[in-house]
């Protein structure tokens, strides 16, 4: 009778528990989460995820990139990374190494077709993101990013439930339609108690290649403007570069590729602007 019980699949119940234990022992283990998250589309959210990725990582910092846009995952393409992750010998998820210092766990990588569509409501993708966290291999990583879709739907919801202590850092563009949407991000945050670290104001003008001189294509000081009224850290602005999209199609670093372009000195520069804040909040309050 006690064999017949052993190999019984331990009851839902069991099975809750344990990956409750599972997200907490991964979670434990990494030192800063932020949710990278914006009110509206078409901001550039992703590729500035990957490449505040690329920056910390750059730094030496380990990072782990985890793509919870599972209706549009595009983090494996813009890391130039293919394949299905590998399972442990813990019977754990290894996600996809970019480098000694970069991983990245994405939906994408388990479909059987870049261009199939994933077709989930809610309870699928709640179960979906807490495997994303407890069934993967993390490590101990300095950096979890946490690439949402747009909006303040199921998604970024079940990530302020299942990382309690993730931050939002909220992206946008100038223009206002882009920052109303942004207030609305905000507020969110402050609905289910999630912090917001910052804002990144993105495609914040365009450096002319002939002439050099800055052109607003969508306006200007929009994002410092609404990070002043709603009390938040502004983190920066990343200039506009046509040679961002050329990158993010052939899955290679912006900031490796042109290292001396603007974009990449605004990038080193929230990326160096996040570490220091994080550093002050470990140093002990007698350090001098």
């Amino acid at each position: 009778m006690a064999e017949i019980l052993d190999r019984m699949p331990p009851s839902p119940e069991a099975q809750r528990r344990e990956q409750e234990e599972s997200i907490a022992r991964s979670l434990a283990r990494i030192r800063h989460k932020f949710l990278v998250m914006s009110g509206k589309g078409g901001v550039g959210k992703t590729s500035t995820a990957v490449n505040l990725a690329f920056a910390l990582s750059e730094r030496g910092r380990r990072v782990g990139l985890m793509d919870v846009d599972l209706h549009g995952p595009d983090v494996p393409r813009m890391l130039g990374l293919s394949g299905t992750p590998e399972v442990t010998p813990q019977r754990k998820l290894s996600p996809l190494r970019v480098s000694e210092t970069l991983a990245a766990i994405s939906m994408e990588s388990f479909l059987p077709g870049r261009d199939d569509a994933v077709i989930w409501r809610g309870p699928l993708k709640f179960s979906a993101i807490r495997q994303f966290i407890g069934d993967v291999e993390w490590g101990d990583l300095d950096f979890l990013i946490i690439d949402a879709p747009p909006g303040t739907g199921d998604e970024p919801l079940t990530v302020a439930q299942q990382v309690p202590d993730a931050r939002a850092i909220i992206v946008t563009t100038p223009q206002e339609v882009a920052l109303a949407d942004v207030r609305k991000s905000i507020n969110f945050c402050r609905t289910v108690k999630m912090g917001v670290f910052g804002l990144i104001e993105n495609m914040s003008g365009f450096h002319c290649p002939h002439c050099g001189r800055p052109v607003e294509l969508f306006g200007s000081g929009g994002g410092e403007r609404t990070c002043r009224e709603m009390g938040i850290d502004f983190l920066g602005r990343v200039p506009l570069d046509p040679r961002m999209v050329d990158c993010a199609d052939r899955g290679c670093s912006f900031l490796r590729t042109y290292p001396d372009s603007p974009v990449s000195a605004a990038l080193g520069a929230i990326a160096e602007r996040i570490l220091a804040a994080v550093e002050t909040e470990n140093r002990p309050p007698d350090a001098a």
